[in-house]
């Protein structure tokens, strides 16, 4: 916990585990809203650096590709790493790289320096998540679920954030005004070195052989289906919110001749109702079970996902928002759940889910994208809203408790 500013240690092992320690969750949480804001102003400036290089939408594409690829395949990799090789701050390292990453795009004046732009700031997320994930972990006191919610509800702020101000101070002044979201990264720098000081005095060894020592009574086979199952539904929920946020908007002019500004309110609802869900899903799991809050966030959607195509503006307003709730209940859930299927693995798991997610969503905006173009932006919705009948899969998952 903090004391006069300070990120203060817990003394004992097993006291770890069994306390809470909240003002490390709070801090974890605030430094997630910075990476994931610093994150979403690579494509909010798409329109800028289209006009400025004359960069034609492959170009753009290109962009994107190099920035999810370093945002997303490494991850596994840094978790893996740092699960045996416990860096307390590489946190920190990594919010220096996508700082340098920020002020190299502010000064950038090529496409091919863009492209080592963004991916600095790839490189340095993923350093981020799998780490700041396990920070997490070992700060729950045992309310797993709790503490990876408030952990993600600190990204899903910095995504909503960080467009709006790139709108407020990079749309209107320029390429340069980048480096003010430099400042941003400076703090995270300080507010996650003191985090980093927290850990250090964690004996992580000690932790490590507790955490790993816990296994389930489970097959390696089960334990390899059970991921590939938690997998398949990681992709069934970002594919499905890839067509939600990148095209509901589009949806409700198309189908209701609604204006831009009555469709992007339209769309902060429906992300109001994710962060609500998220926050949610954790302490749920805590309390009820993960496998049951995965089956009814996943599955639990799809009556409301199948019927949202053929709902008037009123019941597709009211369909979003009970998609919302649901469907992000999830990933907490499926984070924990997945650590305590492979305990000892923290990290690495924390690693593979978030970049799996990120692809998967960048992927699924691309496809989605081409079949619009091909079809119709309705047909979209269409064949998007059977996606959480994947859900059913949950029955094929161990129940962890009863191991």
């Amino acid at each position: 916990m903090m004391n006069d500013g300070q990120l203060a240690p817990i003394q004992q092992p097993e006291e770890r585990i069994q306390q809470t320690a909240y003002s490390v969750l709070y801090s974890i949480s605030l430094a997630h809203l910075l990476n994931d804001m610093l994150q979403a102003i690579i494509p909010a400036i798409y329109p800028l650096i289209k006009v400025s290089f004359h960069l034609d939408f492959s170009q753009i594409g290109l962009v994107t590709l190099a920035y999810q690829l370093t945002a997303s395949i490494l991850q596994p990799f840094v978790g893996f790493y740092t699960d045996k090789h416990p860096k307390p701050f590489s946190l920190a390292f990594g919010m220096s790289i996508s700082l340098l990453g920020l002020v190299s795009l502010a000064y950038a004046s090529s496409f091919y320096w863009i492209l080592a732009s963004v991916s600095l700031i790839g490189i340095g997320s993923s350093i981020f998540h799998p780490d700041s994930s396990r920070v997490a972990y070992l700060a729950s006191g045992g309310k797993r679920g709790l503490a990876q919610s408030i952990f993600q509800l600190g990204g899903n702020a910095g995504s909503a954030l960080g467009p709006l101000l790139a709108a407020l101070l990079v749309v209107p002044f320029g390429q340069r005004s980048v480096m003010w979201f430099g400042l941003v990264a400076l703090f995270g720098i300080v507010l996650l070195t003191k985090i980093g000081q927290w850990y250090k005095t964690v004996v992580l060894p000690k932790v490590s052989k507790t955490l790993t020592e816990n296994r389930v009574g489970l097959s390696r086979a089960r334990i390899i289906a059970s991921m590939a199952i938690l997998l398949i539904l990681i992709f069934s929920k970002y594919f499905y919110l890839a067509g939600m946020t990148s095209y509901y908007t589009f949806y409700l002019m198309d189908k209701f001749g609604l204006s831009v500004e009555s469709a992007q309110i339209q769309l902060f609802i429906f992300l109001a109702s994710i962060a609500v869900g998220t926050l949610a899903g954790g302490p749920l799991g805590d309390r009820f079970g993960r496998k049951y809050i995965i089956w009814i966030s996943i599955l639990g959607a799809a009556p409301f996902t199948l019927l949202l195509p053929y709902g008037n503006l009123f019941w597709t307003g009211v369909l979003s928002v009970c998609i919302g709730l649901l469907i992000s209940l999830a990933f907490s859930a499926i984070i924990v759940y997945a650590q305590e299927l492979m305990p000892g693995k923290v990290g690495m798991i924390a690693g593979l889910f978030f970049g799996f997610a990120f692809g998967m969503g960048g992927l699924g905006s691309a496809l989605l994208g081409k079949l619009a173009d091909e079809t119709s932006i309705n047909y979209v919705f269409y064949v998007c809203s059977f996606l959480p009948l994947l859900g059913i899969l949950t029955a094929f998952l161990p129940n962890l408790e009863k191991e």
